[in-house]
């Protein structure tokens, strides 16, 4: 048996454990799933019915993408790109989680243009039926910028780009001067925030990003470094 991650192409959390997957060279089975069926789908991993999910050789079944980067980590890697006792990357992989997360729906989907863009666009790259995909490109944009992505802008006050330029700010400056948050090398703090960023590179609005010298350097390093992994 292979180890299986099932996914969604365009999910950020996704992308995260992709990202691990790929640093560390893991040879592994990508199976993407149809997003109107992932709980079907994914039944066989309980009541977690949401991508990703990682399975390893020997069956078992890991949840949620900071706890199976963690245990690739483990069973892996020795943990040698996760340090438990290391307050400052224990701050610093929550606020990753936390900040850059919210951070992708309102750059996606903060204007009505941007959401058709997206579902547009997510519409291509996922595994849908021939009549949902249809329904989710042209009905899903409505939803996901009217019900969501507006009043996240809204909450925050700020642009979907002074968001994301305020926020690689925030994460790079902490670098000391080093070219990653880990130093000289990424770590899973690294990996994890690569990951959000990463999910949103195939859209048009990633634009918004690519004049934030600092991020992008950060960002075009570590993705030379997993596409020579």
């Amino acid at each position: 048996m292979a180890a299986t991650l099932h996914l969604l192409q365009t999910c950020p959390f996704c992308w995260k454990v992709r990202a691990m997957v790929e640093h560390l060279g893991i040879e592994a089975e990508m199976v993407q799933i149809n997003p109107m069926r992932t709980k079907k789908d994914l039944a066989f991993a309980g009541d977690w019915g949401k991508v990703p999910v990682w399975t390893d050789e020997d069956g078992t079944v890991v949840v949620d993408s900071t706890p199976i980067m963690l245990h690739l980590d483990r069973s892996r890697n020795e943990g040698r790109l996760h340090d438990a006792s290391d307050e400052r990357q224990q701050e610093w992989l929550a606020w990753v989680d936390q900040h850059f997360s919210k951070a992708t729906v309102p750059l996606l989907y903060g204007s009505l243009g941007a959401a058709l863009k997206t579902t547009l666009r997510v519409s291509r790259l996922e595994r849908f039926g021939f009549f949902s995909r249809r329904l989710y490109a042209w009905a899903g944009f409505p939803v996901m910028w009217g019900f969501i992505a507006r009043r996240r802008v809204k909450r925050d006050g700020r642009t979907p780009k002074a968001l994301w330029h305020d926020l690689l700010s925030e994460f790079t400056g902490a670098f000391d001067g080093a070219p990653f948050f880990g130093g000289e090398e990424p770590n899973l703090v690294d990996l994890a925030a690569y990951g959000y960023v990463r999910s949103t590179a195939d859209y048009p609005q990633f634009q918004h990003l690519q004049d934030h010298q600092a991020g992008m350097t950060w960002f075009g390093e570590m993705r030379q470094r997993l596409e020579r992994a």
